[in-house]
C-alpha cells in the first residue's frame, strides 16, 4: 500500500460497528465499478490465497450478490449482499451474511448492513465503510474470524488491480 494513501480501521463495540475509510489513488468512476461489478470484485475481494466467485449479481435496489470464498483446497463458503440503496458513484448500501449455495442465510453465523460511501479529492477516491451488527457478539465473532486482517488484504489487492488499469476505458 502507498503510505501517503489514508487508510483507518476502528471498531466501536458500543455501536455494535467496524468503521474503515480507504483512499486510492484512482478516479471515482475506476473505483465504483471494482465495487459493483462481479468481474472485478472476484479479482480484489478476499484475502489470498482465497477468491471470490460469483454467482449472480444483480447490482440494483432490491438486487442481490451471491458468491462464494474459494479457499486454496477448492473449499467454498457462501455469502450474499441484498442491496438497499444505490446512489450511483455516491454510495450503496447492502444487508450482508452467510448463506448456502442458493443464497439463503445462516442464521446461525453473523450478519451486517454495510454501507459504503465514496468521494473523490483529486485524481483520488475515499471509501468510506460503515459496517453495522445487530448483536455485539456478531461483532466479536468476525474480529476473530480475522476481518480486520483478512478485509485489509483484499483492500490491498484492490490498490494493486487499479493500479494496473490506466483508466476507465481499460475495464
Amino acid at each position: 500500500m502507498n503510505p501517503s494513501l489514508l487508510f483507518d480501521f476502528s471498531v466501536n463495540r458500543e455501536n455494535k460497528t467496524i468503521h474503515v475509510k480507504r483512499e486510492f489513488a484512482a478516479g471515482l468512476p475506476l473505483v465504483w465499478k471494482a465495487w459493483t461489478e462481479a468481474e472485478i470484485l472476484d479479482q480484489w475481494w478476499g484475502p489470498e490465497p482465497w477468491k471470490a466467485e460469483t454467482k449472480s449479481m444483480d447490482f440494483r435496489e432490491g438486487g442481490r450478490w451471491l458468491y462464494a470464498m474459494v479457499g486454496p483446497e477448492g473449499e467454498k463458503h457462501w455469502s450474499v449482499a441484498d442491496y438497499i440503496s444505490i446512489n450511483r458513484e455516491q454510495y450503496f448500501s447492502a444487508n450482508d451474511g452467510f448463506s448456502d449455495e442458493e443464497g439463503n442465510i445462516n442464521t446461525s453465523m453473523p450478519h451486517s448492513q454495510w454501507m459504503n460511501i465514496f468521494t473523490t479529492n483529486g485524481g483520488n477516491t475515499t471509501v468510506e465503510i460503515t459496517i453495522t451488527h445487530e448483536k455485539l457478539e456478531d461483532l466479536e465473532t468476525i474480529i476473530q474470524m480475522g476481518f480486520k486482517e483478512g478485509f485489509t488484504i483484499g483492500l490491498e489487492q484492490l490498490d494493486r488491480l487499479l493500479q494496473t488499469f490506466r483508466n476507465a476505458k481499460d475495464l
